[in-house]
């Protein structure tokens, strides 16, 4: 089966999305399908086109005066005239999803990453105003993908389109091999962009009640200098260590040298580096918003607000983790298979 992937971004950009898609990308050439992707992040100064492990590439300039919705209007040709035999569109948030999907003259399975809203007020007016839009795409849509139980139920709410759930998985083997660091404090991490929603600030602030603990922050972005300022305002800087980006290859350490992971975003399709953490053995303490609830429902995660986290660190700590199975990638793949046969055998 030729499969074409139509998204923002791809690797070597990092973030959920990005590694959703990489990860099925790849796994579904291993079992012998053709993949293409095409993606609007070649402004990045990445070649137009090229081949990622047995992946094809196809990267559009995007235009306008910002690329944050990355639009590129010769992604919807080139998928009219490809010769696919289903197209998977991905991240409603970007115009791609909807040039992808609209552009296709094959069955379309889409996986929104819907967040229901956003936390930039100017973005979260354009998505209202774009919501018409997202009803058409839908509409055409064979299969609608959810990577989690309550970006579901909000699609069926804010869209009235049913979707089947397949979370995002984990490569376990990776996180289990793994041998942590010894520390000589208790260490909280955090991983991912840094930007206000993530919700840094609150363990930043936490520490002050948290005074045997050091805070390990993974990521880089807009929001850095900021939360710099705060750990200096807090009176915490000194426990707070800033990694930036950190390349998959060290990132798996991280995650098992920590004695607790914290995600205090508010605005989550699922959060993949929770997963990742439970698989790394590390328990974890996650705000019960949006995608993060899911997480929020197993045993080996606290649910918390910017509140009560010191609490839900020391409630979190002793805990085993992972106490239940993770979702896993080749899972996701087995299921996705399913979803383009009934797809492609209901068009013909």
């Amino acid at each position: 089966m030729h499969i074409g992937f139509v998204t923002s971004q791809y690797c070597p950009h990092t973030g959920g999305v990005e590694t959703h898609v990489e990860q099925l990308a790849t796994r579904l050439v291993d079992r012998g399908h053709t993949v293409t992707v095409i993606a609007s992040d070649a402004a990045s100064g990445l070649a137009e086109t090229t081949v990622r492990d047995g992946v094809f590439v196809r990267r559009f300039t995007p235009v306008g005066p910002t690329d944050a919705f990355h639009l590129a209007v010769g992604i919807a040709p080139l998928v009219r005239r490809s010769e696919f035999d289903i197209v998977h569109a991905h991240n409603y948030h970007s115009f791609p999803f909807a040039l992808g999907t609209l552009g296709s003259r094959v069955p379309v399975v889409c996986t929104p990453h819907y967040h229901g809203g956003s936390a930039d007020s100017l973005r979260d007016r354009l998505l209202s105003l774009y919501r018409p839009v997202g009803r058409v795409v839908f509409g055409k849509a064979a299969a609608v993908v959810a990577v989690s139980t309550w970006e579901r139920d909000q699609l069926a709410a804010d869209f009235d389109v049913g979707s089947t759930v397949i979370p995002n998985g984990i490569d376990v083997d990776r996180f289990q091999s793994v041998t942590p660091v010894d520390n000589t404090d208790p260490t909280l991490l955090t991983v991912g962009r840094l930007v206000e929603y993530k919700g840094v600030q609150h363990v930043i602030r936490a520490l002050i009640d948290l005074p045997e603990y050091r805070l390990r922050v993974a990521g880089d972005g807009p929001y850095r200098d900021a939360l710099e300022a705060c750990a200096r305002a807090e009176g915490v800087d000194d426990r707070v260590e800033f990694l930036g980006y950190v390349p998959d290859s060290e990132l798996a350490q991280q995650y098992a040298s920590a004695n607790v992971f914290v995600s205090m975003s508010s605005v989550e399709a699922a959060g993949i580096t929770v997963g990742e953490a439970l698989a790394a053995g590390t328990p974890a303490v996650v705000r019960p918003s949006k995608g993060l609830r899911d997480w929020a429902r197993r045993d080996d995660c606290v649910s918390a607000d910017p509140a009560s986290l010191a609490d839900a660190v020391g409630r979190a700590q002793p805990l085993s983790a992972p106490n239940e199975p993770l979702p896993t990638w080749d899972q996701a793949v087995d299921d996705l298979e399913f979803i383009y046969q009934n797809a492609v055998e209901s068009a013909d």
